[in-house]
């Protein structure tokens, strides 16, 4: 028997196995009023996909879509553990980054002129603690898309992959991920990828390219799912119309620049930028000339006709001549430039310059209280121990722009950067500092991620943060001609606006630690992304040199004005004596010495300050109150109890020994009090401790 919704259609849903699990989308129960609107299940996850379609097209020279992804913290039976905000708010980094997962594969899959507005929520309802949701979520909003009409040429699906025991697997569980050198998500369409992005542990260029196309082919299901429920909604086609530049226009604009750009543009960076721009203000000057008045409402569409001509000229340059925009050859990087040290004050700096793209990195290091406490839907607090901030205000493009809060591109450019980084720093024990790299971008044209992920590793070997390999990146391009691709070193903006792939890869001498990859095409075969991450190994080998020759390695010692920091590792069971009821022995050491310490539950202590001498006052305090008996050690303690056969000695904070009447000393002892008293200071030393943890101690011979 059939369930109909309050609106009168059908609840149903379709179904299939993917990945071990079955994978269902139900249409019609929830979101009567959207264009379209699906729940889709995996194992205990639940996931909203809905899609709303504007009615009529918006007065914009970009395609007005966005994609949101939003974490529920009842999902995951939690609550918010901030003190003062309980209500989801503002999106997180991690949602924000899941969101730009979703919407960088489906973009390109809609034609160039579509100005409709469309917006995409995916919401996690409910959440299976054993996986990420964010590929379910992925699938909810391609499916949703699906189901409006309007020219998306999908459905997209999506794969975050590891590697367990040397075979790849999705839908890892916690505990897997943690384990695993590999967090690969690949997203794609039925005949081809169209975004990558990946975390990595030094993991080679082969392995790389294998789990692409194991996650490609394991995909499929989801996508045959799709396509399965959009034939038996049906939905209608919407109508619309493509905003494209009127044809004759660019016909005039490409036979107006024809002659005027190949090779007598084919200039180094900036000097190009600004033959352009002669050039394009010309144009426009004779465009006015020739046709008057009403030339002031047609400009813009001129000048989107001459860019395209630009484009054009790109593109034949790189196919026909390869040769491209400045005059390079398809594996030439541009000119490298770098300095360290350039900021007296900071505990690290450095300035990396590629071309016309420059980004300065400034390093700071601090206890590990300064960690950046994490709140997430996905799982319990943690500590973000190295974080990475990207700025590239609009004077780095030679804009006009106003200064404001990061957006998606800064948190999205500023992950790719810190994720690079994050695989060879060492471990809290060896450094226990919490480090924060920002890099601000001085100018721009092409890449600043690499730029970013370059000065970062600069900056923190400038800081004597002991990495255990230097890391480069570089940003590849792609131009298709048919099936053949030509594959670029070291984009820059005018190829990456003409080209049909942007691919930006960060690692060691030993293998990849990063990767980010996005189709303007409609799906690529893995072949010749292949092609592409090979030949992006030479160029970080060449970068990775340059970087070298300005630091060979981590400085030995840190800056004048960074906090010392040492550390010790107690028994976990010692925590509390150094904390005291209500905190009050910790308070007391840190005021009396002036330190800063932090403790976790591990046992790592950390101790922190300018004054060396307060390090080893602190230090020697904790020590006191955590210090493990020994066999052998001498210590002096007061005699805390006396009884016919001994005393008892209190050696250590909160631990006693007994002194046999026959270990008093020399000779035999009629009475204990003979030889101590109560409250009397005595040196012993530990003979023994027995399986029940009681010492036995002498005072013979001290």
């Amino acid at each position: 028997m059939s369930i109909i919704n309050p609106s009168g259609k059908e609840i149903f849903s379709v179904t299939t196995e993917f990945c071990g699990r079955p994978l269902s989308i139900e249409v019609n129960r929830v979101g009567f009023r959207t264009t379209g609107s699906v729940l889709v299940r995996y194992g205990d996850t639940v996931v909203l996909g809905s899609a709303q379609v504007g009615s009529r097209p918006i007065q914009l020279d970009y395609f007005p879509l966005s994609i949101d992804y939003e974490e529920k913290f009842y999902a995951a039976g939690k609550i918010s553990g901030s003190r003062f905000i309980k209500r989801e708010g503002r999106p997180s980094d991690e949602a924000i980054l899941i969101g730009r997962l979703i919407d960088r594969p489906i973009r390109p899959l809609f034609p160039k002129g579509y100005r409709q507005e469309v917006q995409v929520v995916a919401s996690v309802l409910s959440m299976d603690p054993n996986f990420r949701p964010d590929m379910v979520a992925m699938v909810a909003a391609s499916a949703a898309l699906s189901l409006t009409g309007t020219p998306f040429d999908g459905p997209v699906a999506g794969l975050r992959v590891g590697q367990v025991n040397g075979e790849f697997k999705a839908f890892l569980t916690p505990e897997e991920r943690a384990a695993s050198d590999l967090d690969l998500v690949v997203a794609g369409i039925e005949s081809g990828i169209t975004m990558v992005e990946a975390g990595a542990k030094e993991v080679s260029e082969e392995a790389i390219v294998d789990a692409m196309a194991w996650a490609h082919q394991m995909m499929q299901p989801a996508i045959q799912l799709q396509k399965e429920l959009a034939e038996k909604v049906a939905p209608v086609q919407q109508e619309y119309e493509l905003v494209l530049p009127n044809p004759d226009v660019q016909t005039e604009a490409d036979a107006w620049v024809d002659g005027k750009l190949g090779e007598q543009i084919r200039r180094p960076y900036p000097e190009r930028n600004e033959v352009v721009n002669e050039i394009r203000w010309a144009f426009h000057e004779a465009m006015a000339e020739k046709i008057g008045e009403e030339y002031d409402e047609l400009r813009d569409e001129y000048d989107e006709a001459f860019t395209m001509a630009l484009h054009k000229d790109v593109r034949r340059g790189i196919v026909e001549e390869g040769k491209r925009p400045d005059g390079r050859e398809l594996t030439e990087i541009r000119p490298l430039s770098s300095e360290v040290g350039l900021l007296p004050r900071a505990h690290g700096s450095s300035l990396f310059t590629r071309g016309v793209t420059q980004g300065m990195n400034i390093v700071t290091l601090a206890p590990l209280s300064y960690a950046q406490l994490v709140d997430t839907m996905e799982q319990t607090d943690y500590e973000r121990r190295y974080m990475h901030h990207y700025n590239a205000p609009g004077y780095t493009v030679g804009e006009v722009k106003r200064l404001g809060s990061p957006g998606r591109r800064e948190i999205g450019h500023g992950y790719l950067a810190e994720r690079a980084l994050t695989p060879v720093l060492p471990t809290e024990e060896e450094f226990p500092y919490a480090i924060r790299s920002v890099t601000e971008i001085m100018s721009q044209n092409g890449s600043t991620s690499m730029a970013a992920t370059c000065s970062s590793c600069l900056a923190l070997m400038d800081a004597g943060v002991p990495l255990k390999a230097p890391v480069s990146g570089i940003a590849m391009g792609l131009m298709m001609d048919g099936d053949t691709p030509y594959v670029l070193s070291d984009i820059a903006d005018a190829e990456d606006f003409a080209g049909d792939m942007d691919f930006k890869v960060t690692g060691t001498a030993k293998g990849i630690t990063a990767l980010q990859m996005d189709m303007k095409v409609h799906g690529l075969p893995v072949d010749v992304l292949r092609q592409a991450i090979e030949q992006s190994k030479a160029g970080r080998a060449f970068i990775l040199d340059h970087m070298l020759s300005i630091l060979p390695a981590p400085r030995e010692a840190l800056s004048p004005y960074a906090p010392r920091i040492e550390k010790l590792k107690i028994n976990p069971d010692k925590i509390g004596a150094v904390i005291g009821k209500g905190g009050e022995v910790i308070n007391k050491i840190t005021s009396e010495t002036g330190a800063e310490i932090d403790i976790k539950e591990d046992g790592l202590i950390t101790v922190a300050s300018p004054d060396g001498a307060s390090i080893e006052k602190a230090i020697n305090w904790i020590k006191s109150l955590t210090e493990e008996p020994e066999v052998g050690k001498i210590y002096e303690g007061k005699v805390v109890s006396i009884k016919d056969f001994g005393a008892f000695v209190n050696i250590l904070p909160g631990v006693d020994g007994m002194v046999h009447i026959s270990k008093l000393a020399e000779g035999r002892v009629a009475k204990v009090t003979d030889v101590v008293k109560e409250g009397q200071i005595v040196r012993v030393k530990i003979t023994g401790i027995d399986e029940r943890g009681k010492i036995n101690l002498t005072m013979i011979g001290l």
